[in-house]
């Protein structure tokens, strides 16, 4: 009785596996006409797809100030695919962007349901002198 109580203390004690992150990099900005064209390359290595995946993110200027604040919807992120999602920054150009902030996931599900704290599930980087970030 004993090892069993000692066996599953143990089991509990273990760290749980964490999923594999999700990549999102901003990888270009091109200007398009009065707006910017911004293409984020995201990367799902893990097993789980998500049906739901919605970003809160805050646009910069160079000196830090906020111009532009929108909802980018990315989903659906099938498990262990690379994608490309590409999306306008109305009355903004490329040039004005200091920085891209990922202020917060607003929607994160899977086919079991609503999974929360999905910031910490995300690793961002930019491929430009123009920073994305959480």
């Amino acid at each position: 009785m004993a090892a069993a109580l000692l066996w599953s203390a143990a089991l509990s004690a273990s760290p749980q596996t964490a999923p594999e992150a999700i990549q999102i990099e901003l990888n270009r900005l091109e200007d398009q006409g009065n707006s910017c064209r911004a293409y984020l390359v995201i990367a799902n290595p893990g097993a789980v797809s998500y049906t739901g995946f919605k970003l809160d993110l805050v646009v910069f200027d160079r000196s830090g100030t906020i111009i532009r604040r929108l909802a980018l919807d990315l989903a659906p992120l099938r498990a262990q695919k690379t994608s490309v999602k590409v999306f306008d920054i109305a009355d903004t150009g490329c040039k004005a962007i200091g920085s891209v902030l990922l202020n917060e996931v607003l929607d994160c599900r899977d086919s079991g349901g609503e999974i929360s704290d999905c910031v910490q599930r995300v690793s961002t980087s930019s491929k430009l002198p123009v920073s994305l970030s959480k």
